[in-house]
């Protein structure tokens, strides 16, 4: 995963940015406080590190990958920013009073351990807010017509629902609540599900590279054919009558909130 990072940090900051409805619904569920330290864990380049931090709450950004620290770093130095990983986060015990996590579950090595990690730095009666997404919600991406291998693959890495809260509670971590997110067409983080309804997004190179799924698991001939397909459907109208059949009341990514 550092690997990953390292390799598709140089331009991530083009194309994912800390988008206003996600950064206030992180906000919502985690209900911070002044006067308190929180943590984001697999923060990358700090985009909503640095949203935490303009609203007034003192962060601390742990990811894995240098080069995406470096870029944190750059836009922000005041945030105090590490290498680590929710395995081993190298803080100290209680040391934290709430914990994010944006879009960073899947590249946990162990779940159980992760969990059992940030418990140990979390205070008494602290929360934690993981945004995700689950293969059954991945399933109904209309993604999986065009790039069906690239697609099983990432749907592969993702850990469900059931996995996740059960860590949780092995971890002594309580489930409190979930809150479904379905994309918006003005989101401004361009992760893999962005062009839910702008199609167009992903005929940019610089969009592709910023999403793990078609810069590390995608080979480029099935992205190629199906940019050539994706294109003809969009042109003959052919699309929306695919992307009907994809249409479901799971949501397309989740909000797991959970509370020691």
């Amino acid at each position: 995963m550092k690997i990953k990072y390292n390799k598709i940090g140089v331009d991530y900051n083009l194309t994912r940015k800390a988008d206003p409805f996600l950064t206030k619904q992180l906000l919502y569920h985690l209900n911070p406080k002044r006067n308190a330290i929180y943590l984001d864990i697999g923060c990358g380049t700090g985009n909503y590190t640095n949203e935490f931090q303009k609203k007034g709450f003192q962060c601390i950004g742990i990811d894995p990958s240098k080069k995406m620290l470096e870029k944190a770093r750059a836009k922000n130095k005041d945030i105090v920013w590490k290498i680590g990983s929710a395995e081993s986060t190298g803080l100290s015990n209680n040391s934290v009073d709430g914990i994010i996590g944006s879009l960073t579950i899947h590249h946990w090595t162990d779940l159980e351990k992760s969990f059992l990690e940030l418990k140990r730095v979390l205070k008494p009666n602290g929360k934690i807010v993981i945004f995700t997404s689950t293969p059954e919600q991945m399933k109904g991406y209309w993604l999986n017509h065009y790039f069906p291998k690239m697609m099983a693959d990432s749907i592969k890495q993702m850990p469900t629902f059931v996995t996740i809260e059960s860590a949780m509670k092995n971890a002594g971590i309580e489930l409190l609540e979930t809150d479904m997110y379905a994309v918006k067409p003005n989101l401004q983080d361009q992760f893999l599900y962005c062009g839910k309804q702008n199609p167009e997004f992903y005929f940019n190179d610089q969009i592709r590279h910023g999403i793990s799924s078609f810069s590390s698991l995608a080979n480029k001939t099935e992205v190629d054919q199906g940019l050539i397909d994706l294109r003809k459907d969009i042109d003959s109208r052919k699309f929306h009558k695919i992307t009907r059949t994809y249409q479901n009341n799971l949501g397309d990514y989740l909000y797991i909130i959970g509370k020691i």
